[in-house]
């Protein structure tokens, strides 16, 4: 996808949207502040320090915002983070009430051993329109745009939904490759795709970018997103995919009754739903990523002779804008 400007869908439901468009170019300055605060602790080793700098710079900037926000996908329940959780409210209250999904840094591993793909990442819509999933669990699945509707499915085996993604692409199996996370509970799914004959991009931490990078397997390599990742972050994925184009469904994993019972709080009524990317972000979009390390998608924050230079994606849905911020910045002073 980088650097590739594409048409995402059309507003879902056809009403006019409360957002401003204006908003997506404030959204770049959130994830901004964000990564350039990350970024200066890159390779230090260091995950907690990292994440909390990027909390606090995108906390900052997002109380400037005129909007009455409520973080439905945050750092963790109130409890469990000391900001931007599930349930804060964020802005001056002078502007339109949205909901937002966020991840101050995806990818702490990556930022504090400086490898690539950390970004930090956000998404807007207006209120009620994005999913409340607790930080629990979801299986994944993605693929991205062009393709017909349901080609790929949670419900079908792996060699099911490969064969069917290479027929659609008119290629061999071998010359597909899906992104699936290093983890040991993928070992019998890892060992299914291989049986395939296509091949897989293991990745450590990062799968917004791996579902987001299925839009663009031309300059990714990757066609096909698949497995089980954090729930806050597969919402934060529909919602780049609805507004650059793809497929996705999305169903809860839980391993406690606890877990069972925060979902039913937090309104999901049916715990084995199958959500499509349209029910997990709904309406009008907007989405934006800043990088804070290289990667396929972006690139990272660099610091050279008291300038800054950030490189950012803003996406909305009604209008299918997707737009690079190669940006560089003189007055450092903003990120202190």
């Amino acid at each position: 996808m980088k650097k590739k400007t594409k048409r995402g869908e059309a507003n879902v439901g056809g009403s006019k949207s409360e957002l401003d468009r204006v908003l997506t170019l404030e959204l770049a300055r959130v994830t901004e502040r964000a990564a350039v605060a990350a970024a200066r602790l890159r390779g230090r080793g260091d995950e907690v320090a990292a994440d909390q700098a990027a909390v606090d710079a995108m906390r900052k900037e997002l109380n400037s915002l005129d909007i009455d926000g409520t973080v439905v996908i945050g750092e963790g329940e109130r409890d469990e983070a000391p900001m931007l959780f599930i349930g804060e409210r964020v802005g001056t209250r002078a502007g339109p009430k949205v909901d937002i999904a966020l991840d101050p840094l995806e990818g702490t591993t990556l930022t504090a051993k400086a490898m690539a793909d950390a970004i930090t990442v956000i998404a807007i819509a207006e209120a009620g329109s994005l999913l409340h999933a607790p930080d629990i669990y979801m299986d994944k699945i993605a693929i991205g745009g062009g393709y017909a509707p349901g080609l790929v499915d949670l419900d079908r085996s792996p060699r099911e939904n490969i064969h069917a993604l290479a027929e659609a692409k008119g290629v061999p199996v071998s010359e597909i490759t899906a992104c699936i996370l290093d983890r040991p509970r993928h070992a019998k799914l890892i060992e299914a795709v291989r049986a395939t004959g296509a091949s897989i991009r293991l990745i450590t931490d990062g799968d917004v970018a791996g579902v987001i990078n299925t839009t663009n397997p031309e300059e990714t390599g990757i066609d096909i997103y698949i497995g089980i990742g954090g729930a806050p972050e597969g919402v934060l994925a529909a919602a780049a995919l609805r507004c650059i184009g793809g497929q996705m469904q999305g169903r809860l994993v839980t391993s406690s009754d606890e877990q069972r019972a925060r979902a039913v709080k937090m309104g999901i009524e049916d715990i084995d739903k199958k959500f499509s990317m349209e029910e997990m972000a709904r309406g009008d979009v907007m989405f934006a990523a800043t990088g804070v390390t290289d990667g396929s998608m972006l690139d990272g924050v660099k610091f050279d002779s008291g300038k800054v230079t950030t490189d950012t994606v803003v996406m909305r849905s009604s209008t299918g804008t997707v737009r690079w911020i190669n940006a560089v910045h003189a007055n450092t002073a903003k990120f202190l």
